[in-house]
């Protein structure tokens, strides 16, 4: 059901973790022989990097977890079909009642 959408997020963090390791192998090589400015230019650079890194795992780690959540609820409506009804009532009681308040 996820697998495209999980290839996807592979390849993309295969991507990033590239990224990172390349702009961070050419801040080492080059940390001898280029100029101050030149190396704040890389050194920034590569925390851009690895912000942008460091931000997709943790949206890949929440979504992650949103999609666990989803699972385990829709397993247990399964399971339990009438809990899943009765709490829908009571939300539909309760979304009602406040609406005819109005």
């Amino acid at each position: 059901m996820f697998n495209k959408k999980t290839d996807k997020v592979e390849k993309s963090i295969d991507q990033d973790v590239t990224l990172l390791a390349d702009t961070l192998d050419e801040v080492l090589q080059s940390a001898g022989s280029k100029s101050k400015d030149e190396l704040d230019k890389l050194r920034s650079k590569a925390q851009g990097v690895l912000r942008d890194t460091r931000a997709r795992f943790n949206g890949d780690k929440i979504s992650q977890h949103a999609r666990d959540a989803a699972a385990q609820a829709n397993d247990y409506v399964k399971d339990n079909p009438w809990y899943g009804v009765g709490a829908g009532a009571a939300i539909g009681i309760v979304i009602g009642v406040l609406l005819g308040r109005r």
